[in-house]
């Protein structure tokens, strides 16, 4: 199954270098099978040694009219030699199954990229759902790109016609026929493919033969086409990683996999009250598959049941964990607030999307935040995390777990919908280097009696399990008694209580701030959150190469902050904070440090450019107007490029 390789000389290698890194986006319908193409792709990709990070970008219908513009699906992948942090600015390659595809994905295509287009899709019916006056591909309003155009559609035909499938059966085939070509195009083995097909077809093997048909045909059509214009073999090589066991992530995978190892670091059972909601549910999908290490999962009727069991759980002893977007994490903020009054352990995953309401359920955004600091009634201090990337949901994940566990709070975890379903490579830990927090319940009345308030040195109550013999205990929402429980309205209980609860959280032991990339005093600082790590680390990194003075910090520990980070902004003479909202950390910043902190907000639905933040870098570090497009990737090699 190998490909026919073209050796080259020297000199041909010399003036065309292999790309260090490139971006290819799969656009087409939602029933095309983009995001299984894409995760299939990126398999591969894994497998030979590339460093890569993914964009899923799913349509918000369900099932939209197929041809519309509303109804795409697209999946791109940044892969290198290199280190990848990001998805990439710009695609190089842009491969478009249909006329909406094209149409809705071809501006974010960098000049001189490459369009492969199935030309047979671009029939005048689909040509007016996707509002094209005219054929794109004849009518030369795609002349600033290179443009590959065939009848894929009748080529998968062609290839799959021995195994008798109909028609409509037939094309479903068509995305492991593109899927073939992008393999045979960046030198991809096929083999774990063919493997994958066969495992998913195990009870319907025609079907199974007809998909690897159709991708040793696409594969086959690179193969003989090479010769023809831009379709271009590209190898990049694997990147340098230190060894180590290494598997592809997404952020919900990862934080699944860290909400077992922290309750196993708890020695802890885990009860996980769910409700589905995009871009959420993956979470509960991967922790009702991990039953045997002591994980319950109960899909609720709706959002307070969910996080109403989750407590109960807690209640009875085991860690509760909930998870939701926005929409449902406001219907979760009573029980929230219940949580809190009764300081019991609880994680709370919010995996942000565009809003406020419905909003725009499969895009993605860092809207929540003020939600998660301030977002309850009355006075309701909790611990909020913030994870940078697909694989830091696994750190994250478990440091939620202790902080819920040895400080008995209710504890957030924010994530967003492009890490949520954006994979990348990770770094299997070595689980015998992780530090145990042993929750021990309270078994035996304590000396003097016992008080279910009583409070330690982190001031957390004590944990105790119900029919504790001489444990008897009750807890609810109404204000309770210092030390004993009971209820108590009085004026300076409630203010005793309130205060002890906002020590509490205060008090938390959280790591002082790092600077990500710099110094900790200079001109400018980059201060981000969460998901957009990857744009701003790449934008200080470029900017810092051409003699800029600006530096990256990024939060994880978002309440309490760290308690050096006030010191430590006021170190740089400009603050400039990027966020993919109207400008919320910036607002918390300029609270709590009374500092000048100016924000760069971004609500499209899509992640930050690292152009983007280097434009605003320049801004205020005099570097020179013109910023860097992807500058550290090796351009892809021209049309009249050699065929290496």
């Amino acid at each position: 199954m190998a490909s026919a390789v073209h050796e080259i000389t020297p000199a041909e290698a010399s003036a065309h270098p292999n790309p260090e890194s490139i971006v290819v986006r799969f656009a087409g319908d939602s029933g095309d099978g983009m995001q299984l193409t894409g995760g299939q792709f990126t398999l591969s990709t894994a497998l030979a040694g590339n460093d890569l990070a993914t964009f899923p970008d799913f349509p918000a219908e369900i099932r939209a009219p197929q041809g519309t513009l509303f109804g795409v699906s697209a999946f791109q992948i940044n892969f290198g030699s290199t280190e990848v942090e990001t998805a990439g600015d710009q695609p190089d390659v842009l491969i478009a199954m249909n006329p909406a595809g094209l149409k809705v994905n071809v501006d974010a295509l960098k000049p001189g990229g490459l369009i492969i287009a199935d030309e047979g899709e671009f029939g005048q019916r689909n040509l007016d759902k996707a509002k094209y006056a005219a054929n794109p591909l004849t009518d030369g309003s795609l002349a600033k790109w290179q443009l590959l155009s065939f009848n894929i559609s009748q080529l998968t035909l062609d290839a799959v016609k021995p195994f008798g499938l109909g028609n409509k059966e037939a094309l479903r085939c068509k995305n492991m026929w593109t899927l073939g070509l992008a393999l045979w195009m960046f030198d991809r083995d096929r083999q774990p493919i063919v493997d994958w097909l066969k495992a998913k077809f195990a009870k319907t093997p025609t079907l199974a033969e007809a998909n690897i048909a159709a991708l040793n045909a696409g594969h086959a059509y690179g193969e003989t086409a090479e010769l023809a214009g831009p379709l271009k073999q590209h190898h990049v090589a694997a990147a340098p990683v230190e060894a180590g066991l290494y598997r592809t992530v997404t952020g919900a995978e990862a934080i699944s996999l860290g909400l077992v190892a922290g309750t196993h670091l708890a020695d802890l059972p885990m009860f996980f009250g769910g409700y589905p909601i995009t871009p959420a549910s993956a979470i509960l999908h991967h922790l009702s598959r991990l039953k045997e290490y002591g994980v319950t999962t109960f899909q609720a009727e709706d959002e307070i049941a969910a996080i109403a069991s989750a407590i109960g759980a807690s209640y009875a002893g085991q860690l509760g964990v909930t998870s939701s977007s926005g929409p449902g994490i406001a219907l979760k903020g009573e029980a929230i607030g219940l949580a809190i009054m009764t300081e019991l352990p609880l994680v709370i995953v919010n995996s942000q999307r565009g809003g406020p309401s419905t909003g725009l359920p499969t895009k993605t955004e860092q809207s929540d935040l003020y939600q998660a600091v301030y977002g309850r009634n009355g006075d309701a201090p909790m611990p909020v995390l913030a994870a940078r990337s697909a694989s830091d949901c696994f750190e994250v994940a478990i440091e939620a777990v202790r902080i819920a566990t040895q400080y008995m709070t209710p504890v957030m975890l924010l994530t967003d919908g492009y890490i949520a379903n954006a994979a990348e490579p990770w770094k299997v830990p070595d689980v015998s280097g992780l530090q145990p927090f042993p929750v021990r319940h309270l078994e035996e009345v304590p000396e003097g009696g016992f008080q279910p308030y009583a409070r330690d040195e982190k001031l957390a109550r004590p944990w105790v399990k119900p029919g504790t013999p001489g444990l008897l205990h009750r807890i609810g929402g109404i204000e309770k008694a210092q030390g004993t429980g009971n209820i108590d309205y009085s004026p300076s209980n409630h203010q005793a209580m309130t205060e002890f609860r906002r020590d509490k959280v205060a008090g938390i032991a959280v790591p002082d701030q790092q600077v990500e990339l710099g110094e900790t005093s200079g001109t400018l600082a980059v201060v981000g959150w969460g998901s957009t790590f990857g744009p701003i680390h790449q934008a200080v990194r470029r900017a810092r190469k051409r003699g800029a003075d600006v530096h990256h910090i990024h939060i994880r520990h978002i309440w309490p902050m760290p308690a050096n980070l006030g010191a430590l902004l006021r170190g740089y003479e400009h603050i400039l904070v990027p966020e993919m909202n109207t400008g919320q950390l910036k607002t918390v910043l300029r609270d709590q440090f009374l500092v000048d902190a100016k924000p760069l907000n971004k609500v499209s639905g899509q992640p930050f450019r690292i152009s983007e933040i280097e434009a605003a870098i320049a801004d205020y570090c005099g570097t020179g107007g013109e910023t860097l497009v992807e500058a550290d990737r090796t351009e892809l090699p021209s049309i009249e490029a050699v065929n290496p």
